[in-house]
């Protein structure tokens, strides 16, 4: 068996020229540390990076050969909502959703909860199938990772992948 060439090393958006190749991620997909990934022009490669990032798309890999591959994002399917934008915005966000924010609309990750919740609250909500790049966290670049609001007596708080709502 052939070993996969290895990606040690991301590098940033603007900071690179002349992809080999490239590798469409979900949201999902762009997360990631240690992974096999197949580019679409079928080159396999294996991200093995010294730490967990969050890839929002126009980064390129550098495998150990020198070679360069791009990252696209990958198409998902989306909810596209447009109304009161900064009301929904506000909703959206109360429930620690990744949104993509745009002029004239907002794009979550498609949810049949939440597009319901938005529906009542007067949003058009339109289904479609895009690339999905929400924005960074509040403290800098990256995901939103949990939060903690500083529960007085409540006796908890979240890390990584632990979200839900408080009354």
């Amino acid at each position: 068996m052939t070993e996969l060439p290895h990606a040690q090393a991301v590098v940033p958006k603007g900071q690179w020229l002349g992809a080999a190749d490239h590798v469409a991620l979900d949201y999902e997909g762009r997360f990631l540390r240690r992974k096999r990934l197949v580019a679409a022009g079928g080159l396999a490669f294996l991200a093995d990076l010294p730490e967990v990032v969050n890839l929002t798309g126009g980064e390129a890999f550098r495998l150990d050969d020198g070679r360069l591959v791009e990252v696209r994002c990958g198409l998902e399917p989306v909810l596209s909502i447009s109304g009161d934008l900064a009301r929904l915005a506000w909703h959206i966000g109360n429930r620690h959703t990744p949104c993509q924010i745009e002029p004239t609309r907002l794009v979550i990750r498609a949810d049949h909860v939440l597009e319901a919740m938005l529906r009542q609250l007067g949003a058009r909500v339109t289904a479609t199938v895009e690339p999905f790049a929400p924005e960074g966290g509040a403290y800098g670049i990256g995901r939103t990772m949990g939060h903690d609001h500083g529960h007085s007596g409540a006796g908890h708080s979240h890390g990584p992948g632990q979200f839900h709502v408080h009354p």
